[in-house]
């Protein structure tokens, strides 16, 4: 029987194909593709992407995607086999009969240790005390870190012309409102609300503070913060934009606005898929959430997602789907990456100081 590797080599080579050509076609990246014949699965994000490119690699050379399938799943399994000389071996009695010795010595104690136990124990009152979760101290190290912290969580921002010095800021309540400690003051943010603060003397840089997802006065939950180092110049062009419609995001920490208003509203995103794509979506925000869900779409399939506050989501090919947001009686285009790209990003609402709403599409590290 061929191996998958050689299966796909194969037809494609049969079909008088190259890797350009395929990748052009299918939207599936040269690497991915000669990690799928070479069987090399090392270099992919993970195992839903592999069977996604590997659905959409066989649709392309009309080949049987559940053979294909079991194939792969054969060479996750596969063991090694055991060598001839060893299998010829008599294996001595001796480690037997210690190992069964020190069973029957181990059941005797702990049936001994047992019938102790129940003759000499004595109940008491009193409630367990819980384990106190300790506290973590995080490092930002790029422009932009997100995760979920709990009371008492620390994060170490760099500050300063040469980025050495360190801003350190802590979690310290969460309530009715997030109340972060700061060396300049408690700054306090509401669900979806965004806060700046000043890194440096003269405010050219600042640190742009929003909380993603939080359950009010319920501090066993923690709170989703997103943390984004921006240029004031930046943040100031941003919040006098009232819609845009989107021509493209680039930088894993970009974020383009869609809608701006006094207040947030329900949205849709609509998705037509063009190509075939494994794409993930979650609803964020404690109000409103559900499961992740995930499927394989193929071309012509459609998916509409409406959400309150806002979606996190996943594309194994960012071009694969035509997506629009549609809101307050206005539909706009938007563009989440290039093609062939693996893509995570939120669409969701934020505050800003001024009490002002955002709907903004916000890259995030895939």
């Amino acid at each position: 029987m061929e191996s998958l590797g050689v299966k796909l080599k194969t037809a494609r080579e049969g079909k008088g194909l190259d890797f350009d050509q395929v990748s052009k076609d299918t939207k599936i990246a040269m690497r991915y593709l000669q990690a799928l014949e070479n069987e090399d699965f090392s270099g992919f994000p993970g195992e839903a992407y592999i069977t996604g490119f590997l659905r959409n690699y066989g649709v392309y050379l009309d080949l049987d995607v559940p053979e294909l399938l079991s194939l792969y799943r054969a060479l996750k399994i596969q063991e090694q086999p055991i060598p001839v000389d060893q299998l010829l071996k008599h294996p001595s009695l001796a480690p037997k009969i210690a190992v069964s010795a020190a069973l029957v010595i181990l059941a005797l104690g702990i049936i001994g240790g047992g019938i102790y136990f129940i003759m000499t124990y004595t109940p008491r009152p009193g409630i367990a005390t819980p384990v106190p979760r300790v506290p973590v101290e995080y490092t930002m190290s790029g422009d932009s870190f997100e995760h979920r912290f709990y009371r008492g969580d620390t994060i170490l921002i760099p500050s300063g012309e040469d980025g050495q010095n360190r801003l350190k800021l802590e979690l310290q309540s969460l309530e009715e409102a997030v109340t972060i400690r700061t060396p300049g003051g408690p700054v306090m943010l509401d669900l979806s609300q965004e806060a700046n603060i000043s890194l440096d003397n003269n405010g050219a840089s600042s640190l742009l503070i929003s909380a993603v997802d939080y359950a009010k006065n319920n501090a066993d939950m923690g709170v989703l913060l997103r943390f984004e180092l921006k240029s004031t110049a930046v943040i100031a062009a941003a919040s006098d934009i009232e819609l845009i419609e989107t021509t493209g995001v680039t930088g894993q920490s970009a974020s383009t606005v869609i809608f701006s208003s006094p207040n947030p509203y329900p949205f849709t995103l609509q998705s037509n898929f063009q190509n075939y794509c494994m794409f993930r979506w979650e609803i964020l925000m404690e109000r409103d959430r559900r499961d992740r869900n995930e499927r394989y779409f193929q071309r012509s399939d459609e998916l509409n997602i409406q959400a309150q506050n806002g979606i996190r989501i996943w594309a194994s090919n960012a071009q694969a789907a035509k997506f629009m947001v549609i809101g307050g009686g206005r539909s706009v285009p938007v563009e989440i990456g290039s093609a062939g790209e693996i893509v995570v990003a939120d669409i969701r609402w934020v505050r800003d100081e001024e009490n002002r709403y955002r709907l903004i599409v916000a890259r995030l590290e895939a």
